[in-house]
């Protein structure tokens, strides 16, 4: 069963300024190792679909998620239709900022053919975890130096 997973970091500037990067679907290749494109179709809200094109090495795939959660300086969630996969960011304004947390949750599992290109193509559930949380700290430590400039 894959775990859940979680990486935070702390940003010198408001929820606000957070937002507007982390709303903006389409910079997320800027941020993000495995993302090459994420392109919403229409306008950003809860319900609003995204066509994406990852990346892992030389492995390439699309993929289609929906927004699942959307509330201005505060939280962004959205649902891979190809895993069940849930991503998230939440903000959480502090003294010297905003803290964002960014979490990857299972909540229903995944289906047996994720698992199976899990095993055999991604290096195994471990592995492959270990290389989404380290994704993940990039993804967080590119978005603080973007706010932060």
């Amino acid at each position: 069963m894959p775990n859940k997973l979680e990486a935070t970091i702390d940003i010198a500037a408001t929820p606000e300024q957070v937002w507007s990067v982390i709303s903006d679907l389409k910079r997320m290749p800027e941020f993000s190792p495995q993302c090459i494109r994420m392109q919403p179709l229409g306008k950003v809200k809860t319900g609003t679909w995204t066509v994406n094109l990852n990346k892992d090495g030389a492995k390439v795939w699309p993929t289609t998620s929906r927004i699942v959660r959307f509330e201005p300086n505060r939280a962004l969630a959205f649902r891979m239709t190809e895993n069940r996969t849930i991503w998230s960011y939440t903000l959480e304004p502090t003294a010297e900022g905003t803290r964002v947390t960014q979490r990857r949750d299972v909540p229903n599992g995944v289906t047996w053919i994720v698992r199976k290109v899990i095993d055999t193509a991604l290096g195994g559930e471990a592995s492959f975890e270990a290389a989404l949380v380290s994704g993940m700290n990039e993804t967080l430590g590119k978005i603080k130096k973007s706010v932060e400039k």
